[in-house]
């Protein structure tokens, strides 16, 4: 009972975290280790994931319901689906190459502590930046934005840099307005996340027990809740405000994994 209320924790920090720029796979690492969660940890902490590709999923239903109409015979539609490809492919590419390395290597909150605190740091320097968007439109994203943003997606591979997080940095810089870039980044999720929680569970299958699978359920299901509240806040939110205050949680969440390091 006590690892399934811990799974239910973690499976809300997921849903909290997934689709806001402060890393969710870095604030699993570090829950978990507080939690004491050691059931196939990094294993559970990318399958649950799906509750988060669910929720985007259902959020956009109707719309993602039109573009599969839509998709055999609209140019647009087409073009917003090859751009998501795109954008997929540089970190599907490397995370397939180097993924049992990184979850050997990288999966740990001092790595995690150090990535929060320079893309906190990444975050406050972008929107120092004067406005310079030029994309105010999903299907008008080009190719070429769609790639830049697939390459800054690379960099979330390092646990605590965050996939939402690099996504819409490269898609500022790419040229994306603030609400372009974060309705982008979630349609990214339901591929990029997607496979990931396939590939993991898939390449674990046979090392994991019916109770391992139980408690990743559970996450699941408290991330599917907790993420679809947060999808709608965020869009919400990204009208009227920048991102400083992620920055400044980043560097600040950084330093306590640190300390808390420090201190034993």
């Amino acid at each position: 009972m006590l690892d399934i209320i811990k799974a239910a924790i973690l499976g809300i920090i997921e849903g909290l975290t997934e689709f806001l720029p402060i890393s969710s796979t870095g604030h699993l690492i570090v829950a978990g280790r507080v939690l004491n969660f050691n059931r196939a940890a990094a294993t559970f902490e990318i399958v649950i994931q799906l509750g988060a590709v669910l929720a985007v999923a259902w959020y956009y239903r109707r719309d993602l319901l039109a573009q599969g109409r839509a998709l055999p015979r609209d140019r647009a539609t087409q073009r917003f689906w090859l751009n998501i490809f795109i954008a997929f492919l540089p970190a599907a590419a490397v995370g397939f190459l180097v993924h049992d390395w990184l979850k050997e290597r990288l999966f740990r909150p001092e790595v995690v502590a150090v990535s929060l605190i320079l893309g906190g740091i990444v975050f406050l320097l972008i929107e120092k930046r004067p406005p310079s968007s030029t994309t105010h439109d999903l299907m008008k994203v080009t190719p070429k934005q769609a790639l830049a943003i697939g390459v800054a997606q690379v960099f979330s591979l390092i646990p605590g840099v965050s996939r939402s997080g690099a996504s819409i940095v490269g898609a500022f810089l790419a040229g994306l307005d603030r609400p372009t870039a974060v309705a982008f980044s979630f349609y990214l999720a339901l591929p990029t996340l997607g496979l990931a929680t396939v590939f993991d569970l898939v390449s674990n299958l046979d090392q994991l027990s019916r109770d391992d699978l139980l408690l990743m359920a559970v996450g699941t299901i408290f991330a599917f809740v907790t993420a679809l509240l947060v999808i709608g806040w965020l869009l919400r939110y990204v009208g009227g405000h920048t991102f400083r205050v992620f920055g400044w949680y980043r560097i600040v969440a950084g330093v306590v994994i640190l300390a808390w390091l420090a201190l034993g």
